[in-house]
């Protein structure tokens, strides 16, 4: 363990202290404006959001849209991180119905929790005994430390996990208490990781190989591995799997595997997909490709990869899918700009500034670089409303149930709001110019680790 030297503790100035004076200047000046204090009144009575939203911006946004592709109901991850794997598996499940001729299905979205679980704490275990010459304050180990094991994950992390391990139909690995509301078994496993760490690090430290610290490492799996299992269930390794269509009909399958279910009923290409980014910092040029360090769930699968690309490329393809019948997912700050119970999303929802009579000043970009803005929700866009001078407005599908969110669980984002808080599409890789095609094969950049495009959804 590393300590600052003495002169780098802080020692401000005299003239940084708040003075009396300088309160009392504040305190008169508030009082003597009657503007001020009203929204005092109203503030402290009904919150911030309800006195500065803008009506004019909820009364011009309807839900209609000249492409619509949703009919059916929305998902729920309740008290869980799981957006990014349930707006997967929801725009999976479109083709599937579709296939089995349902008008609902899910699949396990508990399935792909467990795997993305286990196969997260062998990541985490394998990067400790990486950076394991490294000191336990260095910058990188204090990251991993930090986050062993999150519910939000990405695109390519999803994929992975599909790849490797297939899906189940939720009927075979139905939802537990704690898939539902993950944070108690997040912070058990958290407790156990944070202790196999101490653990490797001191036998690679104490002069053990790494043969031995990967054997150590098995064993420690194998305490995850039942933890989960009591939390979770136990994965199926295979199942019967015969359905009543909306039509009545029967239909039987017979004995199935995970991976041969997801070869069967995953109608996309998932080789052809590429993750799209906005990235407008000044350091992340458009048309390159992005990795993040140690960013990802599975050892031996395939790394995370963005190309960033400017707004409009990202609008046109992500309207253009849409426009031909297929749901896309996205990434987006979610939090910013929105009203949940009546699902809008618009830059110009809250009067902020009016009421404080100040301008919030940062854009995209500067938004990004000052910590004020990160991905940190995953959804579907279902439609797109698309006039003679451009896209309108967009569609969404969320997980967040029927209840209290939108319109039974679908929003409506106006699109001045993707322009700002968007950062992510998965896309067909031919819709790219042929430009961003070829771009899209080259090295990426490595990020470091707490880069906020690493950031999960």
């Amino acid at each position: 363990m590393t300590t600052a030297p003495a002169n780098s503790i802080s020692s401000f100035p005299a003239e940084a202290v708040i003075t009396p004076e300088c309160i009392e200047s504040l305190r008169s000046g508030f009082d003597e404006n009657p503007n001020w204090r009203m929204s005092q009144n109203a503030i402290t009575q009904v919150g911030i959001d309800d006195v500065a939203l803008n009506r004019e911006v909820v009364t011009e946004t309807d839900f209609t849209f000249s492409t619509l592709l949703d009919d059916w109901k929305v998902t729920n991850q309740k008290q869980s991180g799981r957006c990014w794997m349930f707006a997967a598996l929801n725009l999976f499940r479109v083709e599937a119905m579709k296939a089995m001729n349902l008008k609902q299905f899910e699949f396990s979205q508990n399935y792909t929790l467990f795997w993305d679980k286990f196969e997260r704490a062998n990541w985490f275990l394998e990067s400790i005994i990486e950076t394991s010459d490294r000191d336990l304050d260095d910058r990188t180990v204090g990251f991993l430390l930090d986050n062993p094991v999150e519910d939000g994950g990405q695109w390519n992390m999803f994929v992975n996990i599909v790849r490797k391990h297939g899906l189940v139909p939720k009927s075979v690995m139905p939802e537990s208490k704690s898939s539902s509301g993950t944070m108690r078994m997040n912070g058990i496993l958290k407790w156990y990781l944070r202790g196999f760490a101490k653990q490797i690090r001191e036998s690679v430290t104490g002069g053990g190989s790494a043969e031995a610290a990967r054997s150590l490492k098995d064993r420690q799996l194998a305490v995850i591995w039942r933890i989960l299992c009591m939390h979770l269930g136990t994965p199926p390794t295979e199942f019967n799997w015969q359905w009543n269509d909306k039509d009545r009909e029967f239909h039987r399958d017979g004995l199935m595997t995970p991976r041969t279910f997801a070869e069967k009923y995953v109608k996309i290409d998932l080789d052809n997909y590429a993750c799209l980014v906005n990235d407008p910092r000044p350091d992340s040029p458009i048309g390159r490709t992005f990795t993040v360090e140690y960013l990802g769930n599975i050892v031996g699968g395939e790394p995370v990869k963005y190309l960033n690309v400017g707004m409009g490329t990202m609008k046109d393809i992500t309207s253009g899918v849409l426009q031909d019948g297929e749901p896309v997912w996205f990434g987006c700050d979610v939090g910013k700009m929105f009203r949940r119970d009546i699902g809008i999303w618009d830059t110009d929802l809250y009067q902020y500034e009016r009421i404080f009579d100040s301008p919030l000043s940062l854009d995209k970009s500067e938004r990004l670089l000052y910590h004020q803005s990160l991905m940190t929700h995953a959804m579907l866009f279902t439609g797109v409303d698309v006039r003679d001078e451009g896209v309108h407005r967009w569609r969404v599908e969320n997980s967040w149930g029927e209840d209290r969110v939108g319109r039974k669980g679908f929003q409506v984002m106006n699109d001045n709001w993707f322009d700002e808080y968007v950062l992510e599409i998965a896309a067909h890789r031919e819709r790219l110019p042929e430009t961003l095609q070829k771009a899209w094969e080259a090295d990426p950049i490595v990020l470091p680790a707490w880069d906020p495009m690493g950031s999960l959804a």
